[in-house]
């Protein structure tokens, strides 16, 4: 038996250092990224919590953006400012519009830029 050659199976060293640069990678974007989204659910959650007012289409511009304000000073949101709220008023319904983009730095001069846009329709009642 002594001519027999063995075959092994498995990850070389250089396959797991490649394996763990990828892993690194996406869980860098994973740190980087994941606060943006967070502020993100926390802009459109309070967009959608103004459906549940019965007299928003009867406020004023003025006091929808400064409810919206309110709200994400609350949830200490920093990157959407009432500069980013459009209010539409046509044929017996509201639009509350909240478009904005999120510049997040990844790693030397490689940056992601993120745009949201959400936006709720309200009908008067």
């Amino acid at each position: 038996m002594g001519g027999m050659l063995r075959h092994q199976h498995g990850l070389t060293f250089i396959g797991f250092v490649l394996l763990m640069a990828v892993a690194g990678f996406f869980l860098l974007l994973l740190f980087r990224l994941g606060p943006v989204y967070l502020n993100h659910y926390k802009v459109s959650s309070s967009l959608e919590s103004l459906k549940s007012d019965q007299q928003l289409p009867e406020k004023t511009r003025e006091d929808i953006l400064k409810t919206l304000e309110k709200r994400w000073d609350i949830n200490m949101v920093d990157s959407v400012t009432t500069k980013d709220v459009k209010i539409t008023r046509s044929d017996g319904s509201l639009r509350v519009q909240v478009a904005y983009d999120v510049v997040r730095p990844i790693v030397g001069n490689v940056a992601a830029l993120i745009h949201f846009d959400d936006q709720i329709e309200v009908e008067h009642r």
